[in-house]
């Protein structure tokens, strides 16, 4: 199956979202790097970014370096860093989208250098560009899966008609969707189930609600928080898990700024539910 090629550690795991370390209420890099180390230490093999986690107009790709200043002198094979092109911030609070291919093409090229590498281990594109033709952009991708630029490919925020295309234009050899996907947002659960049935990875991001409502799961929350209460762990766990039990592809990414948090957060891929658990928290 595909989402294998991401590899076997890195399937059924929890991964690491790095925007909270790079944009507003961001921690400093002492902490930063030390949520990075303690994510490795807890088994995390998949870390994501983008060129666009930043907070200023001037500071593009910075958590890019955050992250590969983090990775010296740990082994590339020990983790996979995922990053992202086509998703602007230009400094002012706002987002836009470049779907241009050959912007693309110059953004990932711009990623690898931060990151280090002679190839970025899987590229995603970030958000469909209105302007641009889909496949336009996503054939840029497949041109630098080709070239050896990126040595895996992947989209974002994609729909399940999205995610046959890309497919398609990669010649099969999509391997992850990264969507919005946490109890309060499921509207991915379609493009969730889509790619379980493809063998695609299946990456939610924001998988506990986003960082402004993460602390509001155990009252909002109620059916995750009764499960977590029954296994002695934090209902952040408990949604991990319960993301984890619904296919075998998906790999949540939830954000962190602090050690305990992702270490907390890790320890998910351990905590099995019951399948009344899981059909409860479906339901919640």
């Amino acid at each position: 199956m595909q989402q294998r090629a991401l590899g076997a550690r890195t399937v059924g795991a929890i991964g690491l979202g790095g925007m909270p370390m790079s944009i507003e209420g961001r921690p400093d890099e002492a902490r930063s790097i030390a949520t990075i180390h303690a994510a490795i230490d807890a088994g995390v093999t998949l870390i994501d970014t983008a060129d666009a986690y930043h907070l200023h107009a001037d500071e593009v790709g910075h958590n890019e370096e955050l992250i590969a200043r983090a990775l010296r002198g740990i082994a590339a094979d020990d983790v996979l860093v995922a990053t992202k092109g086509g998703h602007l911030r230009p400094g002012d609070g706002t987002w836009t989208q470049n779907g241009d291919p050959a912007y693309l093409k110059r953004a990932a090229k711009a990623s690898a250098q931060r990151l280090g590498v002679d190839a970025i281990g899987l590229y995603q594109f970030h958000r469909p560009d209105p302007r641009v033709p889909y496949a336009d952009s996503v054939g840029a991708v497949r041109d630098l899966l080709d070239e050896g630029t990126i040595l895996m490919a992947g989209i974002s925020n994609a729909t399940v008609a999205q995610i046959d295309q890309a497919n398609e234009i990669l010649g099969g050899r999509l391997v992850s969707v990264q969507n919005q996907f946490s109890p309060r947002f499921r509207s991915s659960l379609g493009e969730l189930e889509h790619c379980a049935a493809l063998g695609i990875a299946f990456l939610p991001w924001s998988p506990l609600g986003g960082i402004a409502n993460a602390p509001e799961l155990a009252t909002r929350q109620a059916a995750f928080q009764r499960v977590a209460d029954s296994h002695g762990v934090s209902v952040h766990q408990a949604v991990l898990a319960w993301e984890l039990a619904l296919a075998p592809i998906v790999i949540p990414i939830p954000g962190a700024s602090r050690p305990e948090s992702i270490s907390d957060s890790a320890r998910a891929a351990e905590l099995v539910l019951t399948d009344d658990e899981v059909a409860a928290l479906n339901a919640a």
